[in-house]
């Protein structure tokens, strides 16, 4: 019998030596380390290391990406060759790796075993638990050296990382355009198969990203969370409270280079400049006049009317009695009788 020095004993001298050969590495390693973390493998206290040294000998032969581990950069590889390995059984979504789709799952299943001790809110991942966390703290941990803008998620701080380099890793295979991140690629992609895969189930519009049907949401239910700090008055998007704040400001940003005149807007400068340009695409298709913007906006979707019987229309059908019958509707009738 072959005692290591770990005190487990042994049969076979050459098991013991090999056993004595890795105690004895794992406990030099975390005095050359300093992080104290321990391995019962030597290989796999070696890839660990390389988070110590920054070691990334694995590279992408296609972006220049690299790995700590070889099965990453496997994995990260799914991503040139479009390779989707795992399928979702319910809903036939494909994904690179096996963890995602477990993870995928827990939308079908409404599972969501991730609970914030402080607001109640769950969440289907521990990692965005983790950084839901951080908006109760105020914390932005991630900081860029180079501006000193600050993120709450390190892949945000990184896709950040790319506009002070010049990168934008990912090309649509269509038209070439290059993009700084994956997930805006294959939001563009939509551009050309013309897939508007997320549906408003009360208004029927569609969209190309899940965040811009959360947006037009708000249109329905009200809410309305951003807030003007000076005067309190509320917003349903970020873009409309930063255009108001030009009010108290004074500022007007846009202006006509042929006639000096100034807006707040981009889209107001632009309806402007059709005066000069003498551009009137909008025609009235029952007398023929044209004007250079549309008259009526709707106000519950961004869609605008040349005529007021046309708006009135569309809201009552489309918004204010959608799926109901239009009998009762007085301004339904006031149309009718004009």
């Amino acid at each position: 019998l072959k005692i290591c020095v770990c005190s487990v004993i042994f049969h076979c001298i050459s098991v013991t030596t090999s056993s004595f050969s890795l105690c004895f590495d794992a406990e030099r390693s975390q005095r050359w380390i300093g992080c104290g973390k321990t391995f019962t493998r030597v290989d796999s206290l070696k890839r660990h290391q390389r988070s110590h040294t920054g070691e990334r000998p694995y590279e992408c032969d296609q972006c220049g990406k690299t790995f700590i581990l070889k099965n990453h950069l496997k994995t990260h590889q799914r991503i040139h060759s479009g390779e989707r390995p795992y399928e979702c059984n319910q809903c036939g979504k494909t994904f690179t790796e096996r963890f995602i789709l477990k993870r995928h799952l827990r939308v079908h299943s409404g599972e969501r075993p991730y609970e914030c001790d402080q607001c109640g809110k769950t969440f289907t991942r521990m990692s965005d638990l983790k950084i839901h966390q951080h908006n109760h703290r105020g914390e932005r941990p991630y900081e860029c050296d180079q501006c000193g803008k600050t993120y709450t998620r390190m892949n945000h701080l990184k896709t950040h990382q790319h506009i002070h380099r010049g990168e934008r890793p990912y090309e649509c295979d269509q038209c070439g355009k290059t993009f700084t991140q994956w997930l805006i690629l294959k939001t563009h992609l939509h551009i050309h198969s013309g897939e508007r895969p997320y549906e408003c189930h009360q208004c029927g519009k569609t969209f190309t990203q899940n965040s811009n049907l959360k947006t037009h949401l708000r249109i329905h239910s009200g809410e309305r969370p951003y807030a003007c700090d000076q005067c309190g008055k509320t917003f349903t998007y970020m873009n409309e409270l930063k255009v108001h704040l030009h009010i108290h400001s004074g500022e007007r940003p846009y202006g006509c280079d042929q006639c000096g005149k100034t807006f707040t807007r981009m889209n107001c400068l632009k309806i402007h400049q059709r005066i000069h340009s003498g551009k009137r695409p909008f025609g009235c298709c029952q007398c023929g006049k044209t004007f250079t913007k549309k008259l009526y906006q709707c106000r519950f979707c961004d869609r605008s009317f040349i005529t007021g019987s046309q708006y009135t229309k569309h809201e009552c059908v489309k918004h204010l009695h959608k799926g109901q019958k239009l009998n009762n509707c007085t301004k339904m009738k006031a149309l009718e009788m004009n």
